[in-house]
């Protein structure tokens, strides 16, 4: 940062004046240049820093305080949110009217002390303008800061927030590794070519971030599966998998939780950073104790009051084209920081909870989260082996604790029914076995996975239906066909020969036809040139 001499050196005599004033100096030199040497070596002195700061207002020292914490440098708009703004004027206006005296801040009361100065600096976002103490200055102030505000100081390092109350933390939600099994299940779909289809209704909504987490971790590349990279996320442990998901997330550049929060829309060519946006919000949520109810509306006030910018490049909230959803309302501006950033927080929090790290807890079934925790355990990291049961009309049963890596491959034979439970639901058909053939599939494969996994509990009358579909294919079908019945078998000869004729299919009886789809009306037309009258019957 730039030293007390650098900070003030674009000021005229006037200004160094008023700052001498205030530290009880008397300036001899005459001309700016000698007045700006005199004034450095007066302040930079440790008796004169001392006694200066004695005197300022409790918030003027807050302010010094909040910059020593900050290694004396602070992101301007985050400064003046809190501290207020400096007006800019020239020497004519300031003499005129004298701000020094009447200032409008906290800002502007140590601006004219020389303790506050402003620049841009170079950062993670790039260039910024910067609320800072002269780096030579600092020193003296940091000294004095830690120890004779140590108690405020500290508590700037505390967390954020506070604990949560029994109502905020009334119904726990904890932590689960089921997102493992929602991988699986897509892995399955996609192999089927089913996608988000494969995912149960009330999971669909997980189905972008999904999509992007098994991107992220390598697994799906284009949304195609990639061999090796599913066998390895199927055969690993059930806790090594979610680390595996986990860490990918938390160290990707491309994962942006911005653009997946449901309910707003994000357009233009703008960009954020994710990665730098997670690590800090991470930092935060790492500082609260483990294993403790923290209350979300209060660490979210207190993120908005101390480091409200924390994913905007010097505090823009203008250039980003963000829109709600329901309306179309562009969200521009700090005033929609809830709507945007804070959501943006909650959200991290719901990934961590999605991902077995963090408990989440609402004032009762169904609310929306007020608090969170984070949690050591995670539920359903269990080692003992789930069931698959077989019934003998085709539908298989597996339980979620089963082996994911067997469930994914009997899927891909299945159509998929849902869950039940702890229990995903699969049935065999001859359009599922169709499917799985085109694959390179056979049956006899699913019979060998499951007469392994049940130890030959496999119904006979399963058994026998695979081996025949692996042998004659599909021997039965079941039909929607629409029939032309006639009263007497001279009258079918008839139709069969005439112009209609082109339209009727298989023949079922001496007075029974099928009718091809979509012909209905002509066959109704020729039946009355034949001058027979006829009906529809409808099933319904």
């Amino acid at each position: 940062m730039p030293d007390l001499h650098q900070s003030l050196l674009k000021f005229d005599l006037g200004h160094f004046r008023i700052i001498a004033g205030f530290w009880g100096i008397e300036l001899e030199s005459t001309d700016a240049d000698s007045a700006l040497e005199e004034l450095c070596a007066s302040l930079l002195d440790l008796e004169a820093v001392t006694e200066t700061m004695d005197i300022l207002p409790a918030e003027a020292r807050s302010a010094l305080n909040v910059l020593v914490a900050s290694d004396g440098k602070m992101e301007w708009p985050i400064f003046a949110r809190k501290y207020g703004e400096i007006r800019e004027m020239g020497a004519g206006r300031r003499d005129r009217e004298h701000p020094h005296i009447k200032p409008i801040s906290t800002a502007e009361f140590l601006f004219y002390r020389g303790f506050l100065a402003k620049a841009f600096f170079d950062s993670g976002k790039g260039a910024q303008e910067f609320a800072y103490i002269p780096e030579d200055l600092l020193e003296l102030v940091n000294e004095l800061a830690f120890h004779q505000n140590e108690d405020e100081i500290k508590k700037a390092s505390e967390p954020l927030g506070r604990p949560a109350t029994p109502v905020e933390k009334a119904h726990e939600i904890p932590a689960t590794d089921h997102v493992l099994d929602d991988a699986t299940t897509y892995l399955a779909a996609l192999r089927l070519t089913l996608e988000s289809n494969g995912l149960p209704l009330d999971k669909q909504e997980h189905f972008p971030a999904l999509q992007k987490l098994l991107t992220t971790s390598g697994i799906i590349k284009n949304n195609i599966p990639q061999a090796e990279a599913v066998k390895k996320f199927l055969e690993a442990s059930r806790p090594e998998a979610l680390d595996m998901l986990f860490k990918a997330w938390l160290n990707s550049q491309t994962f942006d939780e911005l653009r997946l929060i449901p309910g707003i829309i994000c357009e233009g060519e703008w960009k954020n950073q994710p990665l730098v946006t997670r690590e800090f919000l991470m930092d935060l949520v790492n500082s609260i104790p483990q294993n403790k109810w923290w209350s979300l509306p209060a660490f979210l006030r207190a993120i908005k009051e101390k480091f409200p910018d924390f994913q905007r490049p010097a505090g823009d909230y203008d250039s980003w084209f963000i829109k709600r959803a329901s309306d179309g309302q562009f969200l521009r501006g700090f005033a929609y920081w809830d709507s945007v950033d804070g959501a943006l927080v909650k959200y991290i929090i719901h990934m961590l909870h999605w991902l077995g790290v963090v408990d989440l807890a609402s004032p009762e079934v169904g609310k929306e989260f007020t608090a969170f925790r984070i949690s050591s355990k995670v539920e359903g990291q269990r080692s003992v082996d789930g069931k698959l049961n077989v019934s003998s009309n085709g539908r298989i049963t597996i339980s979620r604790i089963f082996s994911r890596a067997v469930r994914y491959q009997i899927s891909r034979f299945c159509e998929w029914d849902g869950e039940k439970g702890d229990d995903y639901l699969y049935s065999v058909s001859a359009q599922s076995l169709k499917r799985a053939s085109e694959q390179g599939l056979k049956a006899e494969q699913l019979l060998a996975m499951l007469v392994k996994h049940t130890n030959g509990a496999v119904p006979p009358a399963m058994v026998k239906a695979l081996k025949r579909w692996e042998q004659h294919g599909t021997e039965a079908r079941v039909e929607s066909l629409l029939v032309l019945r006639v009263s007497r078998p001279e009258i079918m000869e008839e139709m069969r020969s005439s112009k209609a004729g082109k339209f009727l299919g298989e023949l079922l009886s001496p007075t029974a036809v099928v009718v091809k789809s979509g012909a209905i009306e002509k066959v109704m037309a020729a039946l009355t040139e034949l001058g027979l009258l006829s009906e529809v019957i409808s099933d319904k």
